[in-house]
């Protein structure tokens, strides 16, 4: 019966850890760009983009494509880095509850 209690109590502590850590997330921001810089994405690693900022230089009349492409390419950037802060922020949340690497967590 005691095994049972410490799996119990193991599986809140991972509950709170995780709603913690979705908590944390919520507040981290993650910056991208393309064009060498010329477009600038921030995303908070929730997935909601924060801010686009377009340097004036490569707003060209008649070539909204290029800016297009590259409004797209920096918003995609910055979802590759949310998605490695994330996997960054659930592994050292897994090594300090002593989780094999690997495992899969519930809502990850």
């Amino acid at each position: 019966m005691m095994n049972f209690q410490k799996m119990m109590q193991q599986a809140q502590q991972m509950q709170f850890k995780l709603q913690e850590m979705q908590e944390k997330l919520a507040e981290i921001d993650v910056e991208a760009e393309s064009g060498g810089g010329m477009v600038k994405v921030v995303m908070a690693c929730s997935g909601t983009v924060k801010s686009v900022k377009i340097d004036p230089t490569i707003i060209t009349p008649g070539d909204a494509e290029t800016l297009e492409d590259l409004v797209v390419a920096a918003i995609n950037n910055a979802n590759t880095a949310k998605d490695e802060r994330i996997k960054a922020e659930t592994q050292a949340m897994m090594e300090e509850l002593g989780l094999p690497e690997g495992t899969q967590l519930p809502g990850m």
